[in-house]
């Protein structure tokens, strides 16, 4: 059974995310912090990592996923974002975002479980 981490600071998402999830009969763990959520993956070699872009700072996922990558840590990383409907800006994978997706929240339950698979069954 795959493990999936999910570090975000909204508690309502990550509850909503960890029950289907967990539905589809995915292991979850969660952090609200990017520490926290660091010390998870060290410890937990997760096989999916779900990342809030903006927790205690409106960058702390992308400077979590830079970390990530920099310590050649290739864990998938789907990143939520509500960004681009707060301000306009559409974000993409590349070398200063080093995700693997991204999707906009809230997303639907059926979303969330499309991009998983997909990204585990790369």
């Amino acid at each position: 059974m795959p493990l999936i981490v999910i570090i975000d600071d909204d508690v309502d998402i990550v509850e909503a995310s960890t029950l289907i999830l967990q539905s589809r009969g995915f292991s979850v763990l969660s952090a609200n912090n990017p520490n926290a959520g660091y010390q998870l993956i060290k410890e937990k070699n997760p096989d999916l990592v779900i990342l809030d872009v903006m927790m205690d700072e409106p960058d702390d996922g992308f400077f979590l996923a830079q970390k990530l990558r920099r310590e050649k840590n290739n864990v998938p990383i789907l990143m939520y974002t509500s960004v681009s409907k707060t301000i306009g800006f559409e974000f993409g994978a590349n070398d200063m975002v080093p995700v693997n997706d991204f999707v906009e929240k809230p997303i639907s339950p059926d979303q969330l479980i499309e991009k998983v698979n997909l990204l585990l069954n790369k």
